[in-house]
């Protein structure tokens, strides 16, 4: 009888053990500096929390670290589909940081009511005119389409720009970028670059692109194309 508990308790162990091994945190690296972030690093702007990097890691689904994606990022990783997953984790952690950068300058608190006719909707959770706010520039309008973390019952009752709202705080809107991304280029197999995409500033041939393409110039080392050997030949 002892014998057979003793059994257990060996299974239940390994058991757990591999549990832990099978929910181990993913291998991550943190982002380098956008040009952005660098500038307003000098001048006493807002900047990058690194504590960001890790928040888009941790959300990035599997497919998102695939071969499915490499065409898509390919102008900005070359090396998407040859490089490691901490690496690949590093390269989304810089590219929301540059998205960031180009959308609300890194600031957390940015709000933004648009003028412009195509964008007077109104939002379908708040039911007025459609505001971006946050470091991705989203609406409530996401918490419905894309089940973002948006608490509007809440946040109606704070100041607009009250960091504890929960459209404002970093990890919510950050990861409710994952989740947009995801949909665009994974499920509706949009491009990552696309005139209809959820964001102006990854529709080229615009001035907003511009500005973050401006932001995707120091991307992760291991993303760049690796020089071609020097035939033996040709060096001697």
């Amino acid at each position: 009888m002892a014998s057979v508990a003793g059994l257990a308790l060996v299974a239940l162990a390994v058991g757990c053990r591999k549990q832990e091994e099978h929910t181990a945190a993913p291998a991550m690296k943190p982002a380098p500096e956008t040009p952005i972030d660098t500038k307003r690093a000098e001048i006493g702007g807002a900047i990058w929390d690194p504590a960001w990097d890790k928040i888009v890691e941790e959300a990035l689904p599997p497919e998102m670290l695939s071969a499915q994606v490499g065409r898509d990022v390919r102008p900005f990783c070359p090396q998407f589909n040859t490089i490691g997953e901490a690496d690949k984790r590093a390269f989304w952690a810089y590219f929301f940081q540059a998205l960031a950068g180009a959308e609300a300058g890194l600031k957390p608190t940015t709000r933004v009511r648009h003028s412009e006719p195509a964008m007077e909707v109104k939002d379908q959770v708040t039911g007025v005119q459609v505001r971006s706010e946050g470091l991705l520039q989203l609406s409530y309008w996401d918490a419905k389409r894309y089940g973002c973390d948006f608490d509007w019952e809440t946040d109606r009752t704070l100041k607009a720009d009250d960091q504890a709202k929960t459209i404002l705080q970093p990890k919510n809107n950050l990861e409710c970028g994952v989740k947009i991304l995801d949909r665009q280029i994974i499920e509706q197999h949009e491009p990552l670059l696309s005139r209809t995409g959820y964001w102006s500033t990854l529709r080229p041939g615009t001035v907003s692109y511009r500005v973050f393409a401006k932001q995707m110039a120091n991307v992760p080392v291991a993303c760049r194309m690796r020089a071609k050997p020097v035939p033996r030949d040709a060096a001697q």
